[in-house]
């Protein structure tokens, strides 16, 4: 990723990234369908035999504890220091900003097809939003770590780079924490209200009638996107919605699922970002859902081993400071030199893209959009055990809360057992607060929900560690760029729209599965296919 000289804070990702899948960042499963029968805050209970996502791939396609973790040397790509300078006599094509998944899926699109490139990274590693380091023994995930159901490209991608997944465990009881209440229940239905029950409902059934109006590729085109785009989500749910509990399932959708609050959004991006995710159940759920499955090893391995095979193209802490476009090409000044080409694509957030200094203005809608799409806000923890206690006792790991330092929280075990973990989430303005506080504080808050979620075994993890993607420079938050009142239907043609020679990419400009890993998979295809015929067409002009 790439970013100013004025940035001098030290935090996300994933999803992606999400984008912590950020998306990428891409996680929650904390309700699983709102129907007639079935509505609520659950969290998705398997009611089938199922394959995961890699069978069914297969079938497609012939301390801080005692320790912080660490990444595996075995792993890492050494890119920058094993190769030159890919400008070092070689004229380039295309340059790209950015080595998370957006950016070197397009690089490899782009080389394999004949062009020159250059993938600029501003990290020491390649992966953007997701971060895999080794803890108590196991590969974590503190970015983006799941892949769900119509995630083709990146079930795809991980299948073709001998990447395997496994399933999210969630069997067993779940827990609800509601202004400090704690209850647990073992099937879909949480202790509700049945007025909440019922507005639940109702919202689902007039959410999906919305959604059908939204055009993907363009939602502030639906017929009532100035209306939509005109109030937050926050003031949607007041309006319509008169139980506590209907409204506590807005919150925690929102925090869970954007990492936010639902004053922070439309209502327009709210609903797009539904479309995209191909609708409310299949993003909140874990069978059938975005949580279904996870990588053995970790998400940052698909990156990882994608930049292997473009060395000696990718140069790592390269951040990016200016870009100046003349007549045939453009000029890219970062920490690693000057590169010149005729075209680039920027892999990178909107807010990060604002921050880059153009020698000439872009065009309004694009400079604005860039001040007007933050991050979410997000802080992931991993807690590593020496036995799964809290299956023992029936539970499924699963915890939401509307009160604490966490949101949600999850199994987050290896593959193999061996290694039992809990994860849990900071989400929307939950992180915001925390984020201030020192990482000693933050853990013993969150070990102390561990506590009177799963009982004393908590308190004593084996090892544990955290990731503040608040305060990370080259994400600048997570999982994804969010837009509130206005934003949408004022600029948002512009999220895509190349700016003279420079292009787009990122999980943000994704028109399916936006704000997650499959998401950015897309956005790299997408500008790969946009610069590759520019080539061509300039070539042929000449």
């Amino acid at each position: 990723m790439c970013r100013p000289a004025t940035c001098r804070v030290a935090g996300c990702h994933a999803h992606a990234g999400r984008r912590p899948g950020c998306h990428a960042h891409a996680r929650v499963s904390v309700l699983n369908r709102v129907d007639s029968k079935n509505c609520m805050l659950t969290r998705g209970v398997s009611m089938a035999p199922r394959r995961s996502t890699q069978e069914v791939v297969s079938r497609i396609f012939p301390l801080y504890d005692q320790a912080q973790p660490t990444h595996d040397p075995a792993r890492r790509t050494t890119v920058q220091k094993d190769h030159p300078n890919p400008t070092a006599g070689e004229p380039l094509d295309v340059v790209v900003v950015g080595a998370g998944l957006a950016g070197l899926c397009a690089a490899r699109t782009l080389v394999e097809r004949g062009a020159r490139v250059a993938v600029l990274e501003a990290r020491d590693r390649v992966g953007g939003r997701t971060l895999s380091s080794e803890l108590g023994g196991a590969m974590i995930d503190l970015g983006g770590q799941w892949i769900g159901p119509t995630q083709h490209r990146l079930a795809a991608l991980a299948a073709e780079l001998g990447v395997e997944t496994f399933p999210q465990f969630h069997a067993g009881r779940k827990l609800l924490s509601w202004g400090g209440r704690l209850s647990d229940y073992r099937d879909a239905l949480p202790p509700l209200s049945l007025l909440a029950q019922a507005e639940l409902f109702l919202t689902d059934r007039r959410w999906k009638k919305f959604l059908a109006e939204i055009p993907p590729e363009a939602p502030w085109q639906a017929p009532r996107a100035l209306e939509w785009d005109g109030m937050t989500l926050e003031t949607w749910k007041r309006r319509h919605l008169r139980s506590a509990g209907a409204r506590l399932f807005v919150d925690v959708v929102t925090r869970a699922v954007l990492t936010c609050e639902p004053r922070d959004v439309s209502l327009l991006y709210f609903l797009s970002y539904l479309r995209w995710g191909h609708g409310l159940e299949r993003l909140i759920s874990i069978p059938d859902g975005a949580q279904q499955d996870r990588f053995v090893g970790g998400a940052q391995q698909i990156s990882e081993r994608l930049a292997e095979r473009l060395a000696p193209r990718v140069m790592l802490q390269a951040p990016v400071r200016a870009i100046e476009q003349h007549s045939e090409g453009v000029t890219i000044r970062a920490d690693t030199g000057t590169y010149r080409a005729p075209l680039v694509i920027l892999a990178i957030p909107p807010v990060l893209a604002g921050r880059i200094d153009y020698a000439a203005p872009l065009p309004v809608k694009r400079d604005q959009l860039t001040a007007r799409m933050p991050m979410g806000s997000v802080i992931k923890y991993v807690a590593v055990y020496e036995r799964a206690f809290w299956r023992e006792a029936g539970f499924s790991g699963e915890a939401i809360s509307d009160t604490g330092i966490t949101v949600t929280t999850f199994d987050d075990t290896s593959h193999d057992g061996r290694h039992p973990a809990l994860v849990t989430f900071s989400d929307g303005q939950v992180a915001r607060d925390w984020s201030g506080h020192t990482a000693d504080e933050r853990r013993e808050a969150v070990l102390a929900e561990f506590v009177r979620f799963f009982g004393l075994e908590a308190a004593q993890p084996i090892a544990f560690a955290e990731k503040d993607w608040t305060a990370d420079p080259w994400s600048r938050g997570c999982y994804v760029g969010v837009t509130g009142p206005g934003t949408l239907t004022a600029f948002g043609e512009a999220l895509r729209e190349p700016c003279g020679r420079i292009h787009f990419a990122g999980t943000e400009t994704a028109t399916e599965w936006m704000g997650y890993l499959d998401g950015a998979i897309q956005s790299g295809h997408r500008a790969a296919d946009e610069v590759h015929g520019r080539l061509r067409s300039e070539a042929r002009g000449r």
